[in-house]
């Protein structure tokens, strides 16, 4: 999850995780820049600062710009935000120098329990980013017990996911679930207690059914790829992930992109060469060092990746080949996983 902080008119919002090594890693900052996850509007600050001309915050939660409101004025028209979606960045500019993107759920929308999005406040059942559309009190009340089963598992790599999908149904037989702590005691009880240091054990099925809410895979895939039609040659794309299956899908974008993915052995067939779209700059993702752990222990699952555009045209991809899961359309009553 991301790292924005909520702030008051006063203050400013916390560091993002990694700012600073994302900053070192794409020096010198300058031209026009585009910040996909807006948020509290760290990383904007972090990129005018450091010389960006230019900066186009996108957010899908009107909650973000209503807070930056009052500060934002500040930076004149070099700070411009846009509502929408990052996987539309294409639509809101082009010849882009920059593209920044820090994935999951920040801290202000986990710390309002109205938001639906923590298991440890109790709140209405929602989960929706851009407060609009099915929420997640939607999908737990309305999915069937494979789909509900193959959410937690793909999406939050849930291995309990058939025992608690079945008694998620169980449960709402009785009575339709309404609130966050209402699903977290079910899932609770489905669960070994955890030892110290473990997380809690609502934890992967809460993330599983917020990714499923906001398409969180799918506008990763979307956004890759407009990133891409967005970008200039010479442009960079930096990625910040804290989840292993966006990570995993970031880094074989990039390998794809790249030409770096090779043969699977040495009797697969020959892949026509096709000219890169990107360069890497680093084969490995950059992780937090001690010092921002230190000042910051969300961090630890960070991880930081970045590539530079070529002048190959764009072109597509099959999602599977970056490793995106993807959930079976069932169309016979009663299919399992």
């Amino acid at each position: 999850m991301a790292a924005d902080a909520p702030v008051s008119s006063s203050a400013r919002p916390h560091i993002p995780v990694l700012l600073r090594a994302l900053l070192k890693a794409v020096a010198p900052v300058s031209g026009v820049w585009l910040d996909g996850t807006f948020g509290a509007g760290g990383y904007s600050r972090g990129l005018l600062e450091a010389g960006a001309d230019k900066v186009i915050g996108v957010d899908r939660d009107p909650l973000a710009f209503e807070m930056a409101a009052d500060w934002v004025g500040q930076y004149d028209d070099r700070l411009v935000l846009q509502p929408g979606v990052f996987s539309r960045m294409d639509e809101y500019a082009q010849e882009l120098d920059g593209v920044v993107l820090d994935l999951g759920v920040s801290s202000m929308q986990l710390d309002q329990a109205e938001r639906g999005f923590s298991f440890m406040k109790d709140g209405p059942l929602d989960m929706r980013m851009s407060q609009d559309g099915p929420s997640a009190a939607d999908l737990v009340n309305t999915a069937d017990e494979a789909d509900l089963a193959d959410i937690l598992f793909l999406y939050g790599e849930e291995r309990a996911s058939r025992r608690i999908a079945h008694a998620i149904l169980r449960e709402r037989e009785r009575a339709p679930f309404e609130t966050t702590l209402q699903l977290a005691r079910v899932i609770e009880s489905c669960l070994p207690r955890p030892k110290p240091g473990q997380s809690h054990p609502a934890t992967r099925s809460f993330q599983a059914l917020r990714i499923a809410v906001n398409d969180e895979f799918g506008e990763l895939f979307r956004g890759l790829m407009a990133a891409e039609r967005a970008l200039k040659p010479g442009g960079q794309l930096a990625v910040v992930t804290f989840h292993s299956i966006e990570d995993r899908m970031v880094k074989r974008f990039f390998q794809e992109r790249a030409g770096t993915t090779g043969r699977a052995n040495r009797y697969a067939p020959e892949i026509e060469a096709v000219e890169p779209q990107f360069m890497l700059k680093s084969r490995k993702a950059i992780a937090p060092d001690e010092e921002e752990l230190a000042e910051n222990p969300r961090a630890r699952s960070a991880r930081l990746r970045v590539a530079v555009r070529t002048s190959a045209p764009s072109g597509g991809i099959d999602p599977g080949r970056i490793g995106m899961p993807l959930l079976k359309d069932r169309h016979a009553k009663g299919k399992g996983r």
